[in-house]
């Protein structure tokens, strides 16, 4: 399969969030992933996230977990993850399972 930013996504679906149960993806804390080729062949990803909360204390475990992920897929380079808190996380940005999932209408 080739490497984009739909298969980066589902790939994040593996990163759940220990709080709430639920992929970050459907928590939509994932703003942007950029793929940046390499000359070797390879591909750098970048990702821009958030968190639920800028004191989260899943953070450093969510982050490790994109890493983990997404350095496991083929093709991939480094991989870089960057936390940003503009804009600000709210339930609008959570896909409808998500949301379904916790019961907010």
């Amino acid at each position: 399969m080739a490497l984009s930013e739909e298969t980066v996504r589902e790939e994040l679906k593996k990163v759940i969030d220990p709080e709430l149960f639920i992929n970050i993806v459907d928590l939509g804390l994932v703003y942007e992933i950029d793929l940046l080729p390499r000359d070797d062949g390879r591909t750098d990803v970048k990702i821009e996230m958030t968190m639920t909360s800028p004191m989260c204390p899943a953070g450093p475990q969510l982050i490790g977990g994109c890493k983990h992920v997404v350095s496991d897929m083929e093709g991939v380079g480094e991989v870089d993850v960057k936390v940003v808190l503009d804009p600000p996380w709210g339930p609008d940005k959570m896909t409808e399972d998500a949301r379904d999932q916790l019961g907010i209408f």
